[in-house]
């Protein structure tokens, strides 16, 4: 198979032998007329899918991008809601419903930053 002869202005590198058709040049783009292209690719980001749950966890601010961990408090959410009607419907309607306002395993958690007060994330119980 017979390769053709690398263009004008290319030069080989002495103490290299090279492959037919192939030249080593000392640098690039010597010969007039030619340019260079720089070529930029961009890396996607990485991004941590963060699992919020009933204890506080680690983690960097997107408000403020300090790292943090982050401070909870409970808010009445769907599972206080429905478990009250159920109390209810079964007649303890008297009080007793109420109950589940009073738990935190019932109700939701929000997630925040201590620094700036930015609402991070929230953990529904239902």
């Amino acid at each position: 198979m017979s390769y053709p002869p690398p263009p004008p202005g290319y030069s080989t590198a002495t103490g290299y032998s090279t492959t037919p058709g192939y030249s080593t040049a000392s640098s690039y783009n010597t010969t007039p007329g030619y340019t260079s292209t720089n070529v930029v690719v961009a890396q996607p980001m990485a991004t941590r899918v963060m699992m919020f749950r009933e204890v506080p966890v680690q983690t960097t601010c997107p408000a403020c991008g300090a790292n943090i961990l982050t401070s909870t408090r409970y808010e009445s959410g769907t599972l206080t809601w429905v478990v009250c009607l159920v109390l209810a419907i079964m007649g303890l309607w008297l009080g007793c419903c109420l109950i589940p306002f009073c738990i935190n395993g019932c109700k939701d958690v929000i997630h925040s930053c201590p620094n700036c007060r930015h609402t991070i994330g929230k953990y529904n119980r239902m």
